[in-house]
């Protein structure tokens, strides 16, 4: 390589190193925060690395059974909505995917996808429409209004349209059905693809938490970012009420502030276990599910 290339090279490494390491910064400041005494969280001593080690903060959140509520109904809606918005955003995405004249108005139905990105209904027309499903202060309203991810839908259908029509007209030939060709052909052809919108769809129901504060009557039932929110940005005073004699011995080991954090980082650490997985198709389901000409 030239030497203007090993510099360009030195720098972009450089620069990307850099953009990285003030990413996880502030992971691994919640994370020694957590690990740290009270004291020394109080006195802003905490930085990258935990002062005088202790795990009585997470003793004292595996002891609370409002944050294992909120996981599971947190879970629960993960499970649902991926599961249901794969199906429709596959089964949308197929169809649409055909040239006009094997899908005649397959133009106009695209645009009128395109449509719901450039344009929403507004706050108070989203609530009203739920409300008026009967499906408020219910996991259906977390999952149902959020089905249809259309962005999802036009990578999937971009990256169907990619692919090779002889083996679809193959499978025709074969006396193989729609449903069959999508099913045995698609599908497995499409697992680049497949898995970032996988990871966008779970990225998006585990972080959300404003439907879940609209949505949801009673805290009982909040998913765990809208609990989080709530005992975090809104400093919730219930953190440390009506607690056991056996969470009342760690209040004098653990602060609101090492709670906080110890919460924040169990919630965080699921998304990043799944992130491995699904990397190494990242990239490449979002360049073969890119707009084509």
């Amino acid at each position: 390589m030239s030497t203007s290339r090993i510099a360009f090279n030195m720098a972009n490494y450089s620069f990307l190193t850099i953009m990285c390491l003030l990413a996880l910064f502030p992971f691994l400041n919640v994370l020694a925060l957590s690990l740290s005494n009270k004291t020394a969280a109080a006195a802003g001593l905490v930085k990258l690395w935990p002062v005088d080690f202790t795990l009585s903060s997470y003793q004292f959140v595996f002891l609370r059974h409002e944050f294992f509520t909120a996981l599971g109904i947190t879970l629960e809606r993960v499970l649902l909505g991926t599961a249901l918005s794969m199906l429709i955003s596959v089964l949308a995405a197929y169809p649409l995917s055909k040239e006009e004249r094997a899908f005649p108005g397959r133009t106009l139905y695209a645009w009128a996808f395109v449509f719901t990105i450039l344009f929403n209904g507004g706050l108070i027309p989203w609530y009203m429409t739920i409300k008026m499903t009967g499906i408020l202060d219910s996991i259906w309203a977390l999952v149902l209004p959020g089905a249809v991810q259309v962005f999802n839908c036009l990578l999937l259908l971009n990256f169907f349209r990619g692919l090779p029509k002889a083996l679809e007209e193959a499978a025709f030939v074969d006396g193989a059905s729609h449903w069959t060709t999508l099913g045995r052909i698609f599908v497995p052809l499409s697992a680049p693809v497949l898995a970032t919108v996988t990871l966008f769809t779970v990225v998006g129901h585990w972080n959300s938490w404003f439907d879940g504060i609209v949505l949801m009557n009673s805290p009982s039932h909040y998913p765990l970012q809208s609990y989080l929110q709530t005992v975090v940005v809104k400093m919730n005073t219930s953190t440390f009420a009506n607690i056991d004699p056996v969470q009342a011995k760690l209040l004098g080991e653990i602060s609101d502030r090492t709670v906080k954090a110890a919460q924040i980082f169990m919630a965080t650490l699921p998304v990043l276990c799944v992130y491995p997985f699904l990397q190494k198709y990242f990239m490449s389901g979002i360049v073969l599910g890119s707009v084509k000409e």
